[in-house]
């Protein structure tokens, strides 16, 4: 199925067992999905060795508009982060013989993902427990939406920054100068597309023990209520709101953002024996006999004066030296990156998780199996690339796929580009 394919470990090029079959190799997965959460999920699927059919509308993802920046082939940098791994192909799901194809396609799918306006499949014919669970029983099904399909916001429209509105985050976000602030990546669309591969692994492994198929289902909404942890623990047990503390943690201390001469560090000491490892190394050892200091609790009770005390001795010290020289203390520290000095540090080219080869720029796979490593098996697909190889190895002749192409079911070319 991956053949003419472009193979490349997704982690350092050295590494063991870099060539070797993917985990979910065999695996095949129809991905109906746009945008972020469902093309992340696929492409994480694909990373692991699962062969993935990108199929996408008349218009394209609209992440292929979603720039500058731009490839060679004029798709934004945005599309390409998450859409590595596929072959496309361009189909109007919206005519009758468009979704003949998609059910062509299914006949020998594992997984099918999808992240439509729910109702969209229903409309079509395709719901899944009416549709295609009697014709395709084996089949995973996996729903991504913003808020699923029932309830008082059921079949609403959602998208990250309303959903970090919605559910709580942006209110324990930011400080008293900037107000409740989105949280500077869609931290929910890319935990749900976290949390739909999860649900299509179990859901995999159930099939493994009953031969079945189910619906797997993940929603923003979800998502984004289950990252409030530990906010929402904090409200449950006290009921005070949580609000707004910049970059300093609601139950640790010190725990949070600092200013050296030269730049910033975030310091992170969440026990006693950290505490004192600091204190000794920055010249503060009299806080060790101040009882206002002397446990966590007490150190979140006096953080004002806690704080006061570690700005004066760090302001005049080398960032770079104070983070080596506590890192191997054990005391947790590290300095305040721009994305730039992220990826160009050594220590991000060794675990692999800057991947640029053949023109293609992207982020590595987070996941990593001693056997079974991930692995960059396809660059991006340009629009509706692999069309016709999809649908011949699916049973369709030339001639079919010409008349299909015919009657405006396949797209004949690229959408226009801005």
């Amino acid at each position: 199925m991956m053949s003419g394919s472009s193979e490349h470990a997704a982690h350092a090029p050295d590494a063991p067992n870099a060539r070797a079959p993917g985990a979910l190799e065999g695996l095949r997965v129809i991905d109906l999905s746009r945008v972020l959460a469902g093309p992340l999920c696929t492409q994480m699927l694909a990373d692991q060795g699962a062969s993935v059919i990108k199929v996408e509308p008349p218009g394209g993802d609209e992440t292929r508009m979603l720039g500058p920046p731009v490839n060679a082939d004029g798709d934004a940098a945005y599309f390409t982060a998450v859409n590595r791994g596929k072959r496309a192909i361009g189909l109007d799901l919206s005519r009758a013989e468009g979704r003949d194809v998609l059910l062509r396609l299914l006949e020998d799918a594992d997984v099918l993902v999808e992240n439509f306006i729910p109702g969209t499949m229903a409309k079509w014919g395709l719901d899944y427990e009416t549709d295609l669970k009697p014709r395709f029983p084996q089949l995973i099904y996996c729903a991504i939406s913003g808020f699923g399909e029932d309830g008082p916001l059921g079949g609403l429209p959602g998208y990250d920054a309303i959903l970090q509105a919605m559910c709580g985050l942006m209110s324990v976000n930011g400080d008293a100068a900037s107000g409740p602030t989105r949280i500077g990546i869609p931290i929910v669309d890319h935990l749900t597309g976290y949390t739909a591969q999860a649900g299509i692994l179990l859901a995999l492994y159930h099939r493994a023990r009953t031969g079945r198929g189910q619906r797997v289902e993940a929603t923003l909404y979800d998502t984004a209520l289950s990252l409030l942890v530990p906010h929402a623990a904090n409200w449950m047990h006290t009921q005070r709101t949580p609000g707004l503390l910049g970059s300093a943690h609601p139950n640790i201390a010190p725990y949070d953002r600092y200013a050296c001469r030269d730049g910033d560090i975030f310091l992170g000491i969440v026990n006693d024996r950290q505490f004192r490892k600091f204190c000794d190394y920055i010249g503060l050892a009299p806080l060790l006999e101040d009882e206002r200091f002397a446990t966590n609790r007490q150190r979140l009770e006096h953080r004002d004066a806690l704080r006061t005390a570690i700005d004066a001795a760090l302001a005049h010290r080398a960032r770079d030296t104070v983070c080596q020289d506590l890192m191997q203390l054990g005391v947790p520290v590290g300095p305040v990156h721009t994305v730039p000095e992220a990826f160009e540090h050594a220590h991000t080219r060794h675990r692999g998780m800057r991947i640029d080869r053949d023109g293609y720029h992207g982020i590595g796979a987070a996941t990593r199996l001693s056997d079974a490593p991930a692995r960059l098996r396809r660059l991006p697909p340009a629009y509706a690339q692999h069309t016709d190889e999809v649908l011949r190895e699916a049973g369709l002749d030339d001639t079919h796929i010409a008349a299909l192409r015919e009657l405006g079911v396949l797209p004949r070319r690229p959408p226009s580009k801005p």
